[in-house]
């Protein structure tokens, strides 16, 4: 009996780091990163015609590149599998995956990623074909409210970082008993501490993947071998993808609504657990 696939889903909000980490990971020879491969397998929706999955189906997958430098069309990944959706987007969802892995065709004890932040299925899918792990990637609440509330600043809001900051916390409760409950092992990650201390983080990360650590993560967008069509801007930019990262522009903005909240105990609990606890927690 063949061994089962091994896939690895990048999990969270989206704003949170998740296609700088694909990218890190794809740089590893034993992993390839697909990005957000759930939503372009998706079947589209009746009014998503003008939206870049249903496009990809179209004539948008001869301009969109990916970042193994080929057009959509012609990635030796996506192309195959971008002229075989329309004809069988009726199809469920896991069985076009199984189609794209079977494009992907990795070698047997290599990791595969994928990372549509906001998908809560295939965390909970049983399949003995598929080995499923799962990274919980989070980012401080300050953090992320500061990035989501520039929306709301430029239209005028009276309270921009209100919104985000109520988005923040009822997602990543949410994801975080979602994952614990799911029965896979699960990988907590903050972004802060894969920014900051990208090495050690990548090392902790590799380990529990069962792999050595490989250099070349650290330079993401140079070494990647991952193939995104869907994501960050980042993984096109050779200067803010050439290493990891951190963006502290939240931290001269004054205290703000979110440095507020973290007064609130379970508010600051939560972000301590899901950004802070993994230089100190054992992960599962």
């Amino acid at each position: 009996m063949a061994a089962p696939r091994r896939l690895l889903l990048i999990r969270g909000l989206g704003h949170s780091g998740t296609t700088i980490l694909d990218l890190a990971l794809g740089a590893h020879p034993a992993i390839t990163g697909l990005g957000e491969a759930v939503r372009l397998l998706e079947t589209p929706a009746a009014g998503d015609a003008h939206r870049g999955p249903a496009q990809l189906r179209g004539p948008l997958r001869f301009e969109r590149a990916c970042t193994c430098g080929a057009v959509a069309a012609a990635c030796p990944v996506w192309g195959p599998v971008l002229d075989w959706l329309p004809a069988n987007d009726h199809r469920p969802l896991l069985e076009k995956l199984h189609h794209l892995l079977d494009a992907l065709a990795p070698a047997e004890d290599a990791w595969v990623v994928e990372s549509y932040q906001d998908d809560r299925h295939l965390p909970l899918l049983s399949d003995p074909s598929l080995e499923i792990r799962v990274i919980h990637l989070t980012r401080d609440v300050r953090s992320w409210v500061h990035s989501r509330a520039r929306d709301g600043r430029r239209q005028g809001h009276w309270l921009p970082g209100l919104v985000p900051l109520l988005r923040w916390w009822r997602l990543s409760a949410r994801h975080a008993a979602l994952f614990e409950e799911c029965g896979k092992p699960v990988f907590r990650l903050g972004y802060e501490e894969l920014a900051l201390a990208p090495e050690a983080s990548l090392r902790r990360l590799c380990h529990w993947l069962e792999l050595d650590f490989d250099p070349a993560m650290l330079q993401p967008v140079l070494h990647s071998g991952s193939h995104i069509l869907a994501g960050n801007r980042v993984r096109f930019d050779v200067e803010k993808g050439r290493a990891i990262h951190y963006d502290a522009d939240w931290m001269g903005m004054g205290a703000g609504v979110a440095q507020l909240a973290l007064l609130w105990p379970p508010l600051a609990r939560l972000n301590r657990r899901l950004v802070y606890s993994g230089f100190t927690a054992g992960q599962r």
